[in-house]
């Protein structure tokens, strides 16, 4: 049987991370079911403070997802998971992802991620191919080919 994964990134802040992934990987921020979250508080399984609004949306507070646009509620969809950790990164990654441009110039987008809070960390070759290794606005290392 072949599974199904989600990757899980820990964040300072789940909500501004899944919104500048989703931006960068042009996915979208899965939609919270303010209606489900209300009625959880309401029959005692979760409280206000485990809420907060989000882009004038109610949400939960621990946790945002995101997804490919067109895999929006398919429970076989891509997803990352930014949850909320109380520490900030403190070393560098043992995994990351490497986002493919499909033919984008990774100069022009480079400039385009430094632009909204990306670092760059490196450039590295290997033969013809070249890639640059990136940090996102938390800190998490990945690599633009």
């Amino acid at each position: 049987m072949a599974y199904r994964f989600q990757v899980v990134i820990d964040s300072r802040d789940p909500h501004a991370q899944a919104d500048w992934w989703a931006e960068t990987l042009d996915w979208t921020v899965e939609p919270s079911d303010e209606d489900f979250i209300r009625s959880m508080i309401a029959q005692g399984f979760a409280t206000e403070a485990e809420t907060t609004t989000h882009n004038g949306v109610l949400v939960w507070a621990s946790a945002q997802a995101i997804c490919p646009p067109d895999q929006v509620g398919r429970k076989d969809r891509q997803r990352f998971l930014f949850q909320a950790v109380p520490e900030g990164k403190t070393v560098k990654n043992r995994v990351h992802w490497d986002v493919r441009l499909e033919g984008e110039n990774k100069d022009e987008v480079r400039a385009r991620l430094e632009s909204r809070g990306a670092t760059l960390l490196w450039e590295g070759h290997e033969g013809p191919h070249g890639w640059y290794t990136m940090a996102d606005p938390e800190g998490n290392e990945f690599c633009i080919s």
